[in-house]
């Protein structure tokens, strides 16, 4: 069985007096899978996979995520790498009428991001003058990993993110300088219509700014809301499902992109390590500019709802991140 998307039909309601009340709209999201005995390593990986998207146990092969557009984009891709390497998995909506409740789920979630928080802001608390920048930065990023998968706002958030800046407060340091940006290669599509899944937020902020800056200057851009949209003659599709450029294994789009149009840039190789970290959450690179840029990309999101606008913010801030890094120099 391959990777799939299958939204479910409502049960058959029971009959008498204990007969459930109707199923609400689907809230949730479901990832039903079965690994092979072999590898050994690949129950360990998609384990650790799970934990990193925030995803709950409802049962050993079945794990739960509130029904959104970014944790289906997860769900799909854990899915598909889970097929890749010899294994079974489906990704279904879903409601509850029986065995579980909507707060039941919710308070699970809360629970669990409330936990890590306090142990960050414990954590925070006991840095001192002496430690070093590493001890703060790795505080920062589990801060950033843990807010990008609290679905339910944890109150407790506040307290370690004050906890954090605290402890900045004491190991401040310098900011780097900033440099200009070389030109981008001469052989690249120029003119065309790139169409990406609306509610632009990380992997398609970023590679909407490296399309545009170093691919094709003169790119426009399309949001739709279908994740398997086919594109039009001039256009083509990026970071979304089945795209021409979009995720391969274990590498975000920005990443692909990076490598299908040979750009080589060290700074950019950079930035598709922050990228790479922020978009699929496993810490791989574990950069110190990874939280904030992250908690700059969540504002943006927050407080601009047009696509649109979300990119041109967003360039703003990959055009200063390229620059601070050392682009051009």
């Amino acid at each position: 069985m391959s990777d799939s998307v299958v939204t479910n039909h409502s049960p058959t309601r029971a009959t008498g007096e204990d007969a459930p009340e109707p199923a609400s709209p689907p809230q949730w999201l479901l990832l039903i899978h079965h690994l092979p005995p072999k590898p050994d390593y690949l129950r360990v990986k998609v384990r650790r996979r799970l934990e990193r998207i925030g995803a709950l146990p409802l049962k050993s092969s079945v794990y739960v995520l509130p029904l959104r557009d970014e944790t289906v984009e997860d769900f799909q891709w854990l899915a598909r790498e889970i097929a890749a390497d010899g294994g079974e998995a489906t990704v279904c909506s879903a409601s509850f009428l029986l065995g579980v409740s909507d707060d039941d789920l919710v308070a699970s979630f809360v629970a669990t991001r409330e936990a890590e928080y306090a142990d960050i802001a414990t954590a925070a608390d006991a840095v001192a003058p002496g430690d070093t920048e590493a001890t703060l930065s790795r505080l920062t990023r589990r801060l950033a990993a843990a807010a990008a998968i609290d679905h339910f706002e944890a109150p407790a958030r506040t307290a370690a993110e004050r906890a954090l800046a605290a402890a900045a407060e004491r190991l401040r340091g310098e900011p780097p300088r900033t440099r200009s940006a070389p030109e981008g290669p001469s052989d690249a599509p120029r003119g065309r219509t790139w169409v990406t899944r609306s509610g632009v937020f990380v992997d398609r902020i970023a590679s909407a700014w490296l399309i545009r800056r170093f691919i094709d200057p003169d790119a426009r851009f399309a949001f739709v809301a279908s994740t398997r949209y086919r594109p039009a003659s001039g256009e083509v599709r990026f970071d979304m499902f089945e795209a021409e450029y979009t995720h391969e294994g274990d590498r975000c789009t920005f990443e692909v992109l990076l490598e299908r149009f040979g750009l080589d840039d060290p700074t950019l190789g950079a930035l598709a390590e922050i990228v790479h970290d922020i978009d699929l959450k496993d810490e791989r690179y574990g950069r110190a500019e990874t939280a904030g840029v992250a908690a700059m990309l969540e504002g943006i999101a927050a407080t601009t709802r047009d696509d649109a606008g979300r990119l041109e913010r967003g360039a703003a801030l990959f055009d200063g991140l390229y620059a601070a890094l050392g682009g051009g120099r």
